[in-house]
């Protein structure tokens, strides 16, 4: 497995699918939803769950799930309790369209809807201040890392290639490793939560 692969299948997945219901079944629904998330948090990685609807005469429903990570949702997702919820909802619920996204990727919009739930609060988006910070994090060091580099491979590379270079070299590694490595291991700090040593 390359590296990309590896850093992909350990950072947190949300998964997000579209269901149509009938409205006359919403409270039958709500129930059926709320026995799945009962479900899925108590599989391992489990990060948090609800459901969105745009607006209350909608046959339209966004259900959100996450774990943290690729393998964890597999387990849930493979397992026969999550089959047996599925199969309870047989020509309640019909499903239209699923996404993944990994890591931070949309993990900060915030949905345009008029009516929204969280039946499981996933967490809410850090302040921009904090991404900011975590983004020099692991861009000072990494810029560093590659000048000091590049000034003893290529002393005499001219400045725009020498820019070039670097940010060529430097965006992948940001993006499949070390961003998902510092905001997995300072989610805590990010969400304002106490930092692991003191609970």
């Amino acid at each position: 497995m390359s590296q990309s692969s590896q850093a992909t299948a350990t950072l947190p997945v949300t998964v997000s699918v579209t269901r149509h219901v009938d409205p006359e079944h919403a409270d039958q629904i709500l129930a059926w939803i709320q026995a799945g998330f009962t479900l899925a948090e108590r599989f391992p990685g489990f990060l948090g769950s609800g459901w969105v609807r745009p607006s209350t005469r909608s046959d339209e429903w966004h259900m959100l799930y996450r774990f943290d990570s690729a393998e964890s949702l597999a387990g849930w997702e493979a397992s026969s309790q999550r089959r047996w919820w599925l199969d309870s909802a047989q020509g309640l619920v019909g499903e239209s369209r699923k996404e993944r996204r990994t890591g931070i990727e949309g993990w900060f919009d915030e949905p345009q809807v008029d009516d929204v739930e969280d039946l499981r609060p996933m967490p809410a988006a850090p302040p921009r201040w904090k991404q900011a910070v975590m983004i020099w994090f692991a861009f000072f060091p990494l810029s560093l890392l590659v000048s000091w580099a590049l000034a003893r491979v290529v002393p005499d590379l001219p400045l725009v290639a020498r820019v070039l270079t670097s940010t060529v070299l430097m965006t992948p590694v940001m993006t499949y490793l070390v961003l998902p490595q510092l905001t997995k291991r300072l989610e805590w700090w990010l969400h304002g939560r106490p930092a692991p040593w003191r609970r």
